[in-house]
């Protein structure tokens, strides 16, 4: 009886595909193993086994697969389970989830490899100028790959000379796999056994009389053994010594040490005993009953806690209490910017039963952690990641923590699939039976509303750690101070002396800008044209640091320029202002203070978080200005005062939500500021100080913003009332994306009726080339959401079917915001 597996392939298809095996293999294998197969014509792909089965495919016959590659499942079957939930819900396929959620380690990658034929000798005659340079280099080297031929040929399409040399008989080409995740070896030392007597000891050290130093490395070889009992590393025996590495080699050479390897984990916890976690305060206490009561009837519960209410000692509590019943918990954080202070004040309680999981982490790293997870290690029992960690290899989760729930970074917009990490953590807690614990001081409409519709628990904390005064907030109208010429470049007299004032009290102050680079749009004063950007439809923006133009769409960057391009002149003026011109600005009023700038700019290497954030604990800066990296749940102690450069550009956004995100972002701002004793101040430059959001900002009134936007929501049709699903429509051809649109607004349409807008260019209508348009459908609140998924999924299958309309990239988004 034949056997079949059915696999899932890293690739966007609908279909699992089916493989043929042996009945050893059916018997050895397990749903969630890695087994390498043939795709199409030449690819080889890593797959995960989804199924064993003796059913033959009908349309295709099933080939091989090349080979297993685990002993045991790399994925487990609630994960598998929740791949499908993801797809089916966001309207992608199983392969894109599984690309996502696997380290790209897991993935091997096939190369291909060409080889001479050893068996035929081929006439140097017969074959045509390209062939030769490929034949001649094959003289000299055992193998190429395809890049190889490409730099010998100088050309990129080099499979019409591989072809004719196979029919020539002239080579052979076969795919090498190869795996990408190297465990850490660290090389360790050992005196070698043939001088375990004292006797031979004696003579080896009379030896080495005359080689002072191998005779100190030996020597330091000994002191370390007898202090340490452990293990010795070369790294250490050369620090202890103060020799150099090819001195231990010679000693290694000659047989007087031995080296061997051993496997370690690259990311280890370092710190001594663990500390015991705080006592909480009364309101801490209460929320912390209310919470337990609420999950014995709510599985998902919400936390509405004023900034620095002390969430987080809660959730230590919380954890403490999972981790007794021997469950794993999950800690979802928006930013990797905040993990960097949460891992330590986690590892502080729990030792290094937590572990830390995002994207700035090495593959090697991270394949660590997921291995660590499938072997239920006691290294992975408390994880603490960004959005991508909801994907990992639980085996028995009781509680996930959603941390600044509101936060917009839980959602991924591309590639596919596009899944919201607290939507999808909420069905992942289900299928665990576990409790899911919503925290922020701000909350998403759509959790206030769950909440109020009694979906979810609700506790209010709405008093600060320790009593601590919520900070006041002052609105500063920069339009009379432009009037009264009592601005200093882009701050206003009232700003300059509050900040004064805190510099001399000897507090930090954060300055808000939600723009980076120098400044958005640099313009020429004599004939008005400002550099744009070749492939997206947007200006350049200015970056001072490294004297270029770019563009934070694409990438692409110009030398600022002399003179203006189009009329030559040289008065070339900048317009607007980002993180850059703010932090010059500061330097040039506070020459003898310490400022510094947290942005996408200066936080590109693996720890360029960590920098900033310690030199601001450790008080080493004075003024620290950055993008809205500052906003989410950062704890500094000694920062007094927040300014807020200018509250308008979030206002004026073009988007359903952009009032709901601007009071999340400056109440979360000014939440940074007096978190001890001293009560803290927030300074708003605006141009319109009576807009209702900023005097809701003012008020720390949430309950009055929340109706006030579910009026809107209601009146306007948009969620939380309705769901919201936006297609876009990608192509190089402006008249292509729009007939396409045209015709898939249409196919709606004739189902939806008036629940479909568009279709419509964005703000910003191109983006490296693409010209893209969106359509947006509403679904109404009684509409069923699979029925409606299942209409747009056949629409959208018609429309690729149409010869037309294929290379234009359809992308479907659910649940947009």
């Amino acid at each position: 009886m034949p056997n079949f597996i059915d696999v899932i392939l890293p690739i966007p298809l609908e279909k699992l595909f089916t493989y043929s095996i042996t009945e050893a293999e059916a018997n050895f294998l397990k749903p969630g193993m890695r087994v390498s197969v043939p795709f199409g014509k030449s690819k080889i792909y890593t797959a995960i086994v989804h199924s064993v089965h003796n059913i033959a495919p009908v349309v295709y016959e099933a080939k091989d697969i090349h080979q297993i590659l685990d002993e045991t499942p790399v994925v487990m079957q609630t994960q598998l389970q929740h791949w499908h939930w993801i797809s089916r819900y966001y309207m992608c396929s199983v392969g894109e989830v599984m690309r996502a959620a696997l380290p790209s380690a897991f993935l091997l990658e096939s190369e291909t490899i060409i080889t001479k034929n050893k068996d035929r000798v081929v006439n140097d005659e017969d074959l045509k100028d390209d062939e030769f340079l490929v034949y001649e280099a094959l003289h000299h080297q055992s193998s190429l790959k395809i890049q190889d031929l490409m730099s010998i040929l100088d050309k990129k399409n080099v499979l019409p000379v591989i072809k004719r040399l196979l029919e020539k008989n002239a080579i052979t080409v076969e795919e090498e796999i190869y795996e990408k995740y190297k465990p850490k070896l660290v090389r360790y030392v050992k005196l070698h056994s043939s001088f375990s007597s004292e006797k031979a000891l004696q003579n080896l050290l009379e030896e080495l009389g005359r080689a002072r130093k191998q005779k100190e490395v030996v020597l330091a070889l000994f002191s370390i053994s007898a202090q340490t009992k452990k293990p010795v590393k070369v790294s250490d025996l050369t620090n202890q010594s103060g020799a150099s590495s090819t001195i231990v080699k010679a000693l290694i050479d000659k047989d007087i040490l031995e080296e061997y390897f051993i496997q370690t984990d690259r990311v280890q916890y370092e710190g001594e005993e663990n500390e015991s976690s705080k006592q909480l305060n009364e309101h801490q206490e209460k929320a912390l009953e209310q919470i337990e009561q609420s999950f014995q009837s709510q599985n998902i519960t919400l936390l509405h806690g004023v900034t620095s209410s002390g969430k987080t000692e809660i959730y230590v509590k919380l954890i403490e209490e999972v981790l007794k019943q021997n469950k794993q918990v999950l800690y979802l954080l928006p930013e990797i910017a905040l993990t960097t202070q949460l891992v330590n004040r986690l590892q502080n309680y729990f030792g290094e039963q937590v572990s830390v999981f995002h994207s700035k982490y090495s593959v090697n790293e991270r394949v660590e952690v997921w291995n660590n997870m499938l072997d239920n290690s006691p290294k992975a029992q408390v994880i603490l990641g960004a959005r991508s960690s909801v994907l990992l290899p639980f085996h028995n989760l009781g509680l996930i923590i959603v941390d600044e729930e509101h936060e917009q970074s839980y959602k991924q917009f591309d590639p596919a699939p596009r899944y919201h990490a607290r939507d999808t953590a909420i069905v992942l807690a289900n299928m665990f039976k576990a409790k899911t614990l919503l925290g922020s001081a701000t909350p998403s409409l759509e959790s206030y509303y769950n909440a109020m519709q009694n979906k979810y628990g609700f506790v209010e904390l709405n008093q600060r750690y320790n009593n601590v005064m919520m900070p006041d907030v002052e609105l500063i109208d920069i339009k009379d101070k432009h009037k009264r010429k009592r601005m200093n470049g882009h701050f206003s007299d009232r700003m300059i002396e509050e900040m004064t004032e805190t510099l001399e009290e000897g507090h930090q102050i954060i300055l808000f800008q939600n723009r980076r680079g120098f400044s958005p749009i640099v313009e020429c004063n004599t004939c008005g044209h400002s550099p744009q950007c070749p492939n997206c439809d947007v200006s350049l923006t200015f970056h001072q640091y490294k004297n270029e133009l770019r563009c934070h769409y694409c990438g692409y960057h110009m030398a600022m320029q002399q003179q203006c391009q189009a009329c030559g002149s040289v008065e070339i003026d900048s317009k607007g202002f980002g993180t850059e011109q703010v932090e010059e600005e500061v330097k040039a009023l506070f020459p003898n203070h310490k400022v510094a700038r947290m942005d996408l700019d200066t936080t590109r290497g693996k720890y360029g978080y960590e920098k900033i954030i310690t030199a601001l604990e450790q008080q080493e800066i004075d003024i620290l200005v950055g993008t809205q990296m500052l906003t989410k749940g950062l704890d500094f102690r000694n920062v007094k005062l927040v300014g807020i450069m200018n509250a308008d550009n979030m206002l004026n956004f073009p988007d359903f939500r952009a009032h709901e995100r601007s009071f999340q972002l400056m109440l979360q701002v000014a939440g940074r500021a007096g978190r001890t004793d001293k009560r803290g101040k927030v300074l708003i430059q605006t141009y319109n100080p009576y807009h209702r959001i900023l005097q809701q900002v003012s008020t720390n009134n949430y309950v009055e913003m929340f109706n006030e936007q579910m009026n809107d929501r209601h009146n306007y049709k948009y969620p939380p009332l309705y769901r919201l699903i936006k297609i876009t429509l990608k192509h190089r051809d402006f008249n292509k994306v729009n007939f396409a649109a045209d015709w898939y607004t249409k196919s709606l349409r004739q189902v939806f009726r008036d629940n479909v807008l568009g279709p419509e260019f964005p703000p910003v209508s191109r983006i490296r080339n693409l010209y893209h348009k969106n359509i947006l459908v509403k679904i109404p609140p009684k509409q069923s959401l699979s029925k409606t998924k299942e209409a747009i999924i056949k629409i959208n299958n018609s429309f690729q079917s149409v010869k037309d309309f294929r290379p234009v990239r359809v992308v479907l988004n659910v649940d947009n915001y």
